[in-house]
């Protein structure tokens, strides 16, 4: 990597840190009125938000790269093989819980919207008021800061092509904001939009659990090998 561009390595890693920054914050966009977003579970928006598991994989993934362009090669290797370990297994673990939280929350919507009256009643109040256009239109743009994000690398060095984690892992980051697009507008009617948001929130915390575990897997032979260097020298 002796000859990467590193401006737009640099530019690449600010866009893709804008991407999570906008994910992280969308529950402002998606909920402008005084019905309490997020924290009352009255407009839940979580097919973006939960893309912050998958696309933190991949900001820490590429921020071991430029970490790797500022340390010796034996030092970036001790450190890259337990960083790896431990943010991997706590996305991992954060990615079983968004599960669960998702999959009860879609439970609990559609219990309510097949208990008529007084159930329906309750889901539409709650759950029936999906601001479409917002989420739509962020999506649009995460996408447009992702596609950016991906060309500023492959300008960045091309030999990004070559290492096939990263490219599956970007392709896997698209791939998630289509599916939420998608599944927003599969939904055949407006009020529908909560319920089928929440089946992409699922798929996209399954998709970070997949490769939270791929990496936790694929960094444990690194760890071993510090583990049994340290050794070597201690004895």
């Amino acid at each position: 990597m002796a000859a990467m561009r590193k401006p737009f390595f640099i530019v690449a890693l600010i866009v893709l840190a804008l991407v999570i920054m906008i994910e992280a914050g969308s529950f402002f966009f998606l909920d402008a009125g005084d019905k309490g977003g997020y924290g009352d579970l009255q407009n839940p928006g979580l097919g973006i938000i939960y893309q912050l598991s998958i696309d933190g994989l991949l900001l820490f993934g590429v921020g071991l790269i430029g970490i790797g362009l500022l340390l010796p090669d034996r030092l970036q290797g001790r450190i890259q093989g337990i960083l790896t370990l431990i943010v991997s297994f706590l996305v991992l673990l954060a990615s079983i819980v968004m599960i669960y939280l998702a999959l009860a929350l879609l439970m609990l919507m559609v219990s309510l919207l097949l208990a008529i009256p007084f159930g329906t009643v309750v889901y539409f109040a709650t759950f029936a008021d999906f601001e479409t256009t917002a989420a739509a239109t962020t999506l649009s743009f995460i996408m447009l800061l992702k596609l950016v994000f991906a060309v500023l690398l492959l300008l960045a060095h091309e030999r990004f092509l070559q290492m096939k984690s990263l490219v599956f892992m970007v392709l896997t980051s698209l791939l998630a904001t289509v599916i939420v697009s998608l599944l927003h507008g599969f939904a055949p009617a407006g009020f529908l939009v909560s319920i089928t948001d929440g089946i992409a929130a699922i798929v996209v915390a399954i998709l970070a659990a997949i490769w939270s575990l791929i990496l936790l897997i694929g960094s444990i032979p690194a760890v071993i090998k510090v583990l049994r260097v340290d050794r070597a020298l201690s004895g």
